[in-house]
């Protein structure tokens, strides 16, 4: 039996296809803001949503286009302006200070993509741009998620509280019993096996030395953090790492981001009662292991993760954007282990033994924030469809909360 090949021409026109889609994706995530809300920066660790739409069209203008015969740059003041932290590239505006920028204003912006979007479509059908072209697809879904992420926070900031989309968040039913499920340990394989898109710290595929143990079934619920809060979990030290107690007093944690009173909650779609159902999310690590202790369990480690990860259905739940983007992210499956909330582990953001950065301008993509940071796996209820899989690797510092991060708790066995 002969198997079909794609042809270069189709396996282009493909690429061509893939780049409209996510293109577009990004400006109807924008769509339902004013210029106004497009400039906001909430915090230094947020960006304006006018900036990801620009930052992601200097990744093309500047990984595929500069230097290219015959390409004119939009505006080459923008070079400096929207490079995020590419110090080889040039020096990038300071991150704290990018909602400062009112001008360009938003209709700027959108001309700005177009003309590069123009430009990179007529060099598409160039093979030796294939690998430059699907690094930055997957860098501009990383912003899209961002995006919605960096919104929710800038309108809960607003004393109005407004809602990115109005329709209600669809109710989740009651939690499926946790079970807790056993794996063997052993050596297994981890990182990807490079047979299609990874990021590099992903790679290469090696063998870890995994002891046996327990992992929960799903994730854990608002009801139960509830639990945890009303046993005094932010009051009792025992149960938080010295780091994570400092900030939690200093910052007066007292429940997770986005907790209202009286049992409310603020979600994209506004303010919303609270599901003792829903997978908690907006933890920070901290919070976290400190669920964990009083729970007498642990965190799992990333690989443990990710021996679990591939033994579940690849699937996942909308939660928050559900009627926003029909087909922006997977359908629900029992396990949550994809598109509900991003899992914290309990491992330090390191490079695989024989890691090497992307070669060229993106060597600075993942490499250079290997210290200080914690594995995050799986994906979020705003993690774009196509966008998740087992070996997926994000990261963030232990004290973020902005994020949809959440808990799976396990134990050794």
């Amino acid at each position: 039996m002969s198997i079909a090949v794609p042809s270069r021409e189709a396996a282009l026109e493909s690429l061509r296809q893939r780049y409209r889609t996510v293109r577009a994706l990004t400006e109807l995530l924008a769509g339902p803001l004013s210029a106004e809300d497009q400039c906001v920066q909430s915090m230094p660790d947020a960006s304006p949503v006018k900036w990801h739409l620009a930052h992601t069209t200097w990744f093309f203008e500047r990984m595929v286009l500069a230097g290219r015969k015959g390409y004119r740059a939009f505006d080459p003041r923008y070079d400096a302006l929207f490079n995020s932290y590419y110090l080889g590239l040039g020096t990038p505006m300071t991150r704290a200070e990018r909602g400062l920028v009112t001008r360009p204003g938003a209709g700027e912006v959108l001309d700005y993509r177009h003309h590069v979007d123009r430009a990179v479509l007529d060099l598409a059908d160039a093979p030796e741009l294939a690998a430059t072209l699907e690094l930055g697809l997957n860098h501009e879904q990383q912003h899209q998620e961002l995006l919605l992420t960096d919104i929710k926070h800038a309108f809960w900031k607003n004393p109005l509280r407004p809602a990115y989309h109005p329709a209600p968040p669809p109710a989740n039913g009651a939690a499926p019993p946790l079970v807790w499920r056993e794996f063997a340990g052993g050596q297994a394989r981890i990182g990807h096996d490079g047979g299609d898109f990874a990021f590099d710290n992903e790679r290469p595929r090696h063998a870890r030395l995994v002891e046996p143990f327990r992992m929960a079934s799903r994730l854990v619920t608002c009801g139960e953090y509830r639990a945890f809060i009303d046993d005094g979990g932010y009051e009792r030290p025992e149960f938080w790492l010295s780091d994570g107690w400092a900030l939690k007093q200093k910052e007066a944690w007292r429940a997770p981001l986005y907790w209202l009173a009286d049992g409310e909650i603020f979600t994209l779609h506004g303010i919303a009662e609270l599901d003792p159902a829903a997978p908690v999310a907006h933890v920070s690590f901290y919070e976290a292991a400190a669920y964990a202790a009083w729970a007498q369990k642990r965190l799992p480690t990333e690989f443990e993760w990710e021996i679990a990860a591939r033994q579940s259905v690849h699937d996942g739940r909308f939660l928050d954007i559900t009627a926003l983007v029909p087909g922006a992210a997977p359908a629900g499956a029992p396990s949550q282990m994809f598109g509900d909330a991003w899992e914290w582990t309990r491992s330090s953001y390191d490079p695989y033994p024989g890691f090497r950065p992307f070669d060229g301008a993106a060597v600075e993509y993942n490499g250079k924030f290997m210290v200080g940071q914690i594995v995050l796996r799986g994906g979020s209820c705003v993690t774009p469809r196509g966008h998740v899989r087992p070996t997926y690797r994000n990261f963030f510092p232990p004290s973020a909360r902005w994020q949809f991060s959440g808990i799976r708790l396990a134990e050794d066995a």
